[in-house]
Order: C-alpha cells, then sequence, then structure tokens
C-alpha cells in the first residue's frame, strides 16, 4: 500500500519537529524559513493493540506490524502559488502525496519566530488553503484549455470531463477546496485524475506547548477544532517538543511518562492512527506460530483485493478466506475455541473485509 501523508503547514510552526518524533530521522529543525527544502520521508509503525495482544495469543516467531509513510514538506508562505519562497518546490512535493496533516501552531513563544508577527491559527490556516486554492485554479484552468478543444467537437468523455472541471472551478473561483464540491461516484472517479491538491483529505494538527499538554482551556485550540468541523476534518493536539523528547524513550519508559500526565497514549499514536484513518485504510491480520502479522488494504476492499496485498497471485487465485473477529480471539484467548463456538466463517470473493478481521486465505498455488 503506497500511501502516505503529507505535514505542511507555515515556516516554523513545528512540522520538522513533529516528522523527527514521528520517525526518529533527525531531520532538520531549526528556528528559520525553509530550514526543510527537499522533503524527508519516514515510514512508521501504525500503533495498535490488537497485534500485541495476537501475539500474547499465539506466540509466533516474529510480530510484524502495519506501516504509514510520512513526507516532511517544506513550509509554505504568502504568495506560494506566485512562486514566492521554495512555492514551486513545495506544490510539486505537496501534489505527490494522498493526504495532508496540516500543523498548525497553537501557541505563544517569543523565542519562536512567526512568519506573519502573530500567532492567529486561522489566518495561518487561511493562507495555506488559499495558496492551494490558487494553484489548483491555475493547474485546472490549464487543462481545461486542452479538453475544452476535444469537447467542442461532441466527444462524449471530453465533454462529461469539461462538466466537472466546471463544478470544481467554480468552486476554486469562489474561494472554496475542491473537497467541497459533490461529486458522483463517476465524476469522483474523473476528478482524481485531475491530480487537486484542495481534494486531498486533510488532518488538523494543533501543535501546543509542553505547559498546555493537561490542559483544555487553549483557545488557540478551540479554534482550529472548530474552524476544522466545518470542513468536517478531523483534529489532533499534541505538543510536538513533547513527543520529540518522549520519543526517544523506550516504550516502557514512555508508558510510565505518559501515566504521570495521565495520558494512555502518545499524541503521535493519535496522529498516525487518524493520518491513517484519513487514507481510508482498514487493518486485517494473518495469524499463526510462525507469524503474526497487521496488513493494510482500503476501507471496500473485498477478500481477492484484500489476499492480493500479501501476494499478488493471491487475487487471481482467491478460493475463499477463513474469518474471525479479532473481539472473539481476544475474549476467548485461542483461536481453535473461536472455531469451537461456530464463529470461524467461510467468505467468498464478494465478502468485503472488515478492520480487525484475522483472516486465512485459501489460494490455487
Amino acid at each position: 500500500m503506497a500511501l502516505n501523508c503529507g505535514i505542511v503547514g507555515l515556516p516554523n510552526v513545528g512540522k520538522s519537529t513533529i516528522f523527527n518524533a514521528l520517525t526518529k530521522a533527525g531531520a532538520q529543525a531549526a528556528n528559520y524559513p525553509f530550514c526543510t527544502i527537499e522533503p524527508n520521508t519516514g515510514v512508521v509503525e501504525v500503533p495498535d493493540e490488537r497485534l500485541n495482544r495476537l501475539a500474547d495469543v499465539y506466540k509466533p516467531k516474529r510480530t510484524i506490524p502495519t506501516m504509514i509513510e510520512f513526507v516532511d514538506i517544506a513550509g509554505l508562505v504568502k504568495g506560494a502559488s506566485q512562486g514566492e519562497g521554495l512555492g514551486n518546490q513545495f506544490l510539486s512535493h505537496i501534489r505527490e502525496v494522498d493526504a495532508i496533516c496540516h500543523v498548525v501552531r497553537a501557541f505563544q513563544d517569543e523565542n519562536i519566530t512567526h512568519v506573519h508577527g502573530k500567532v492567529d491559527p486561522i489566518e495561518d490556516i487561511t493562507v495555506i488553503n488559499y495558496e492551494l486554492i490558487l494553484a489548483d485554479l491555475d493547474s485546472l484552468e490549464k487543462q481545461q484549455q486542452r479538453v475544452a478543444k476535444t469537447a467542442k467537437t461532441g466527444n462524449k468523455e471530453a465533454v462529461e470531463i469539461s462538466a466537472v472541471m466546471d463544478k470544481i472551478l467554480d468552486a476554486l473561483k469562489k474561494g472554496n477546496r475542491a473537497s467541497t464540491v459533490e461529486l458522483g461516484d463517476e465524476e469522483q472517479k474523473i476528478a482524481k485524475k485531475f491530480n487537486l491538491i484542495t481534494i486531498k483529505p486533510v488532518l488538523y494538527v494543533a501543535n501546543i506547548l509542553d505547559t498546555d499538554v493537561k490542559t483544555t482551556e487553549n483557545p488557540l485550540v478551540k479554534t482550529i477544532i472548530d474552524f476544522a468541523s466545518k470542513e468536517g476534518a478531523p483534529v489532533v493536539v499534541l505538543c510536538g517538543r513533547f513527543e520529540e523528547e518522549i520519543s526517544g524513550l523506550e516504550k516502557e519508559d514512555q508508558i510510565a511518562f505518559l501515566e504521570e500526565i495521565g495520558e494512555k497514549e502518545s499524541g503521535l499514536s493519535r496522529m498516525i492512527r487518524a493520518s491513517y484513518k484519513l487514507l481510508g485504510l482498514l487493518t486485517f491480520f494473518t495469524a499463526g506460530v510462525e507469524e503474526v502479522r497487521a496488513w493494510t488494504t482500503h476501507q471496500g476492499s473485498t477478500g481477492p483485493v484484500a489476499a492480493s496485498v500479501i501476494h499478488s497471485d493471491f487475487e487471481k487465485g482467491y478460493i475463499r478466506a477463513e474469518v474471525m473477529r479479532y473481539e472473539d480471539i481476544d475474549r476467548t484467548g485461542d483461536g481453535a475455541k473461536v472455531k469451537d463456538e461456530g464463529k470461524l466463517r467461510v467468505e467468498g470473493k464478494e465478502y468485503i473485509v472488515q478492520d480487525g478481521d484475522v483472516i486465512y486465505f485459501r489460494v490455487n498455488a
């Protein structure tokens, strides 16, 4: 599953600090604009306690989590769509990701420069959204010029494409993201080919100070949550500096440290899972004495499609899937007991795989 999330935002909002914490890749982080020029890429584990529980039950020789990729992209500034700052590089990099983690500064710190001279989360979000809308508008108008010539000849496909373009262009010209346009299933397939930035799903990450970790009374965070709710976008609140510090600890020490501040998990874990969900992904498992492993597939995948994640030949050779629910294995502590209870299901090619399924695929070799 070659899907990824791009971490974006204005300069000095904490993007690279959060990326460092996510990947421990040591991406450069400094208090001046454009510290990140070429995007850093890191692949991280998707935290899932179900995998640990299955390992306890099956006691395999190895346990393998599923992964997600993050890309740390250079900070964007006002005028980027016209090439200001590193605008052209930024925009080309962001077009290549599948979803966006938009880091927004939700803290006051006179020691950390703000490119606008003041901390205003809504203005920060608006600046980036505006630049992305302008970039999409420019890109789509150029695409439409090419399609319009063919559409004038009566070409059915070109006419359909042009109609979708018109809908999206109308929204962009009004200052709205492409994702706000209501499209039918076929129209969505057409729109996907336009490679627009503002049609990508967005997760907002509110970056706070370590002194605010225990409080829920941060007015800057509230403004971000209120703004995101109007878009139907999720929000994760975390302290990048704090997350970077604890990311270097052993897992047991991390757990103890989090318990001290009344948390059950890190902000990074919440961010990773939210990003995973944002991409429209789910996790299924294979389990046995040799290996317990988490696998990633798209929501809505059939059994054969999910099987192809394990090996491409499995989709064509798919016979059936023997499926147990994780909850049943967790409850009984034994896959054999789940079978004895008659809760192992045999599913055919039309079965839609569910998050948490523990599956054994029968295939023709």
